[in-house]
């Protein structure tokens, strides 16, 4: 229950960045060359995965789909989205 309630308060960034960083672990990516795939800069990108970014829309964008190889639709469709029942 625990891992659930600190879920709940986290903010999107935070959940955003997260999912990015666990996505880019998965893939064995470092955070250098996912931020270059998705044509963003390192330190940016460091910001984004400890949520302390607010990114824009087109800035997901190219990290999902450039970067990471997958759809928006693929990226929520993650547990940590999804809200309290």
């Amino acid at each position: 229950m625990r891992h659930t309630s600190i879920l709940l308060d986290m903010t999107i960034q935070q959940k955003i960045g997260l999912r990015i960083k666990a996505l880019r672990a998965q893939k064995e990516l470092k955070q250098e060359h996912l931020a270059w795939q998705s044509e963003l800069d390192r330190t940016y990108m460091n910001h984004v995965e400890n949520g302390k970014r607010n990114l824009t829309v087109n800035s997901l964008q190219k990290i999902v789909e450039k970067g990471l190889k997958m759809s928006l639709t693929d990226f929520f469709n993650d547990p940590i989205f999804k809200e309290k029942q």
